[in-house]
């Protein structure tokens, strides 16, 4: 009765369930990255159907990868693109020797994060002191 799906060329659209099946991630939350990721421009047709190009899906993965993995905020995973040439150079989290300095050094900038952190605690306890004296 119903003839199976004949397999999509690789450079054939995507709907955004097939994109959100990939990628295993709900369709809302790849409408959401559209509205933080201008980078992110799907085709949209008649009734706002979405159809993603290769590139905005190789886009999606390293977005995903840079949000669930490699645990960026959004704000972060922004900075990193406005910060990098070509959004598709951005390395996958297991590729450290191309790792732009912003990723490679996160280990270093979170330490130095955490004792600013530190030091400012410690600076408002101090003012809290004083102020109650």
């Amino acid at each position: 009765m119903n003839e199976p799906r004949e397999e999509k060329s690789p450079q054939a659209f995507k709907t955004i369930r097939e994109v959100s099946e990939t990628l295993e991630v709900p369709q809302h939350v790849l409408r959401f990255w559209e509205t933080k990721f201008k980078q992110l421009r799907p085709l949209k047709r008649g009734g706002g159907r979405r159809y993603y190009r290769n590139e905005d899906v190789e886009l999606l993965k390293k977005i995903k990868v840079l949000l669930y993995s490699d645990g960026y905020t959004i704000k972060g995973v922004q900075k990193l693109f406005i910060d990098s040439k070509s959004l598709l150079t951005i390395p996958k989290s297991d590729d450290s020797s191309n790792m732009p300095a912003t990723k490679r050094d996160s280990s270093m900038i979170n330490a130095e994060v955490e004792t600013i952190i530190q030091e400012l605690n410690t600076l408002r306890d101090m003012l809290r002191g004083k102020v109650r004296s």
